[in-house]
C-alpha cells in the first residue's frame, strides 16, 4: 500500500472522479478533487501533489494550460492527461508539453494503477538527484570536515565583498589564522585526533565570529575570517580578542585538554591599498608568514611588509646579500628547532589526560621564573632555555601510574620512589634532541636541595644548575598555591612564609630573597 502520495485529478465528469478516489483511495493515495482548471490552480496554491491527473477538455479552459502552468512552477509534479476523444495530435502535444503519460477514455483502471506506480518511481529518481545535486554543490562551496564555508566559496565572496567595499567606500578586512606546528598534534595523537581538534577549531571561530563575518577553512591547519564594515585598527583589537580567546581554551575538555597556539595576518582595505581580492590575501599571507617568524603566537599587520622573499636576496650582490640570506638560513633553522620543541610540547601534553594541573601549573609558573632570571641577570640565550625547562619540568610524570599522581592520600614509601623518578625520566625524554641539551640539566635536577638531601643526584649549592635552583622555589610555591588531590591549597601569605623558612636549606637563599622582593612588589 502506498503512503504519503498525493493524487489531483481535474475533471468535470463527476462518476469519473468518484470512481478513481475510490479506487486509488484502496491503493493508499490521498485524492483530491477539482472540476474546473480554476479550483485546480486553487489547490495547487497550498499543497504539493506528487500527482495530477487532467482532462484534456474542461470548462473553463484547455487541460494543456493547466499542464503548461504546472510544469513551470512545480518541475516535479507528474501530470497524466486523459480524454475521450484521443487523436495522434492532441497526445503528441500533451507528451511536449511534459505529460508522464496520455490515456484514453473509458480508462482501464488496471492500467492507471499501474501508469501511476510507474510514474511515482520516475518522480522518486529525479527527487533523489534533486537532492544529491543539492548536496553535492553544498559540498563543493563547504569544507566536509569542519562545515566551514571553502576557498571556491571565499573567491566569489571576496569578489562581491571589495566590490561593495569599494562602491560605498567601506571597510573591509581578512583575518588569516593558522595553528601553529600543528603537525605535532597529528604526530604525537595521530591524524584522526587531529580532525577532531580543527572540528572544535572551527567551532571556537564561528562562536567567536559577528554574525556578518564569513569563517572559511584556508587549508588544512589555516583559516581565514572575512570581517566586513570594520576598520585595520578595529580588526586589530578583535585579532587580540580572539587569540586571547583561543589561547585560553582548552580543546577536547574530556579527553586530552590540549591547548593550542595561533599565529594570526591581518590585510585591510583601503588601508593597506590592496585593491583587488588577490593582493588581500597576499598581504594577508605574508602578514601571517611574518608572525610565524617571530615564534607564534601572535598577530601581524601587513603594514610595512616589503616582499623579503628569498628570491629577491638571490638577484642582490656583494655582503649585504649574504648578510641577509645567513639571516633567512638562521630563521629558518629557528622554525626547523621551534617545530620539534612543539612536538615535544604536544607529547608533553599527554599528561593533561592523567593529571591537568601539570601542564596549568607549568604554564603558570612561567613569568614567575623569567622575572627571577631577569633580576637575576640572566642572558637571552639562558632565559631561553630556562622557559622551556620550566614548560618541560614535570614531563617525565608521564612515567608515573595515574592512581600515584592523583592520590588522595599519603603516598606510600615505594610510591614515592616512583615519583621520585620523574626528573630522570624526563631528562631521558628530551637528551636525544641537541638544541635542548642545556635544558636537559635544569630538568634532572629541579627537586635536588641546596643543602644536597633532594633527588635526583644529591647535588647541594651551587652545584644545581641556576635554572635549576630557581625553578625549585617557583615550583614548590605554586604547588602551596594549588589545589591538589591530598590538600587544599595554602594562602598566599602561609606559601610565602614556608619559601622563606626553606632558604639555605631547600632553597639558595639568593634566589629566595629575589623571589620575596618580587611578591612583595605583586
Amino acid at each position: 500500500m502506498q503512503k504519503d502520495f498525493r493524487v489531483l485529478v481535474v475533471d468535470d465528469d463527476a462518476n469519473i472522479c468518484e470512481t478513481l478516489k475510490d479506487i486509488l483511495a484502496e491503493e493508499g493515495y490521498e485524492v483530491t478533487i477539482a472540476g474546473t482548471i480554476a479550483l485546480a490552480k486553487e489547490r495547487l496554491k497550498n499543497k504539493f501533489y506528487n500527482i495530477i491527473m487532467v482532462d484534456l477538455n474542461l470548462p473553463d479552459g484547455l487541460g494543456l494550460e493547466l499542464l503548461n502552468e504546472i510544469k513551470k512552477g512545480k518541475s516535479e509534479t507528474i501530470v497524466m492527461v486523459f480524454t475521450g476523444f484521443a487523436s495522434l495530435k492532441s497526445s503528441i502535444a500533451a507528451m511536449n508539453k511534459g505529460a508522464f503519460a496520455y490515456l484514453q477514455k473509458p480508462l482501464n483502471m488496471d492500467e492507471v494503477k499501474v501508469t501511476i506506480k510507474k510514474a511515482l518511481n520516475v518522480q522518486q529518481l529525479s527527487l533523489d538527484n534533486k537532492a544529491l545535486l543539492k548536496k553535492l554543490e553544498e559540498f563543493s562551496l563547504k569544507d566536509p570536515l569542519t562545515g566551514l564555508y571553502n576557498y571556491r566559496y571565499l573567491k566569489d565572496r571576496l569578489f562581491a565583498e571589495l566590490k561593495r567595499a569599494k562602491r560605498y567606500v567601506l571597510p573591509l578586512s581578512i583575518i588569516m589564522l593558522d595553528i601553529d606546528y600543528f603537525k605535532s598534534v597529528n604526530d604525537v595523537y595521530g591524524h584522526q585526533y587531529g580532525d577532531i581538534i580543527l572540528k572544535e577549531f572551527a567551532g571556537c571561530l564561528t562562536d567567536f565570529s559577528r554574525a556578518n563575518d564569513i569563517v572559511v577553512r584556508y587549508g588544512g591547519e589555516e583559516f581565514l575570517i572575512l570581517l566586513s564594515d570594520i576598520n585595520k585598527e578595529g580588526v586589530v583589537m578583535l585579532g587580540k580578542r580572539l587569540l586571547k580567546t583561543l589561547n585560553k581554551h582548552v580543546f577536547d575538555p574530556e579527553g586530552k585538554r590540549i591547548k593550542i597556539k595561533v599565529s594570526l595576518g591581518i590585510s585591510s582595505f583601503p588601508e593597506d591599498a590592496a585593491d583587488t581580492e588577490s593582493s588581500l590575501l597576499i598581504l594577508a599571507d605574508r602578514a601571517l608568514r611574518a608572525a610565524k617568524e617571530m615564534g607564534g603566537n601572535r598577530i601581524s599587520t601587513s603594514r610595512g611588509l616589503g616582499k623579503g622573499n628569498l628570491e629577491n636576496i638571490v638577484d642582490e650582490r656583494g655582503k649585504p646579500g649574504i648578510y641577509r640570506l645567513k639571516g633567512k638560513l638562521s630563521k629558518m633553522t629557528d622554525r626547523v628547532n621551534q617545530t620539534l620543541l612543539e612536538s615535544v610540547n604536544a607529547f608533553a601534553r599527554t599528561m593533561e589526560a592523567k593529571d591537568y594541573y601539570t601542564i596549568s601549573h607549568s604554564e603558570s609558573m612561567v613569568p614567575m621564573v623569567t622575572e627571577i632570571g631577569r633580576k637575576l641577570g640572566v642572558s637571552d640565550t639562558e632565559m631561553e632555555n630556562l622557559t622551556q625547562a620550566v614548560i618541560l619540568h614535570d614531563l617525565g610524570k608521564i612515567g608515573v601510574p595515574d592512581n600515584i599522581l592523583n592520590k588522595r592520600g599519603k603516598l606510600t614509601t615505594k610510591e614515592y620512589e616512583k615519583i621520585k623518578k620523574h626528573p630522570q625520566i624526563g631528562a631521558e625524554i628530551i637528551r636525544s634532541i641537541q638544541f635542548l641539551s642545556d635544558v636537559v640539566p635544569m630538568v634532572l635536577c629541579h627537586h635536588e636541595r641546596f643543602d644536597g638531601l633532594g633527588y635526583s643526584s644529591g647535588l647541594r649549592g651551587e652545584e644545581i644548575p641556576l635554572g635549576a635552583r630557581i625553578i625549585s622555589v617557583a615550583d614548590v610555591y605554586q604547588a602551596l598555591t594549588s589545589d591538589r588531590p591530598y590538600r587544599k591549597a595554602y594562602a598566599k601569605k602561609e606559601a610565602l612564609d614556608i619559601i622563606k623558612k626553606g632558604s639555605g636549606t631547600q632553597f639558595d637563599p639568593k634566589i629566595v630573597k629575589v623571589f620575596l622582593s618580587t611578591m612583595r612588589k605583586k
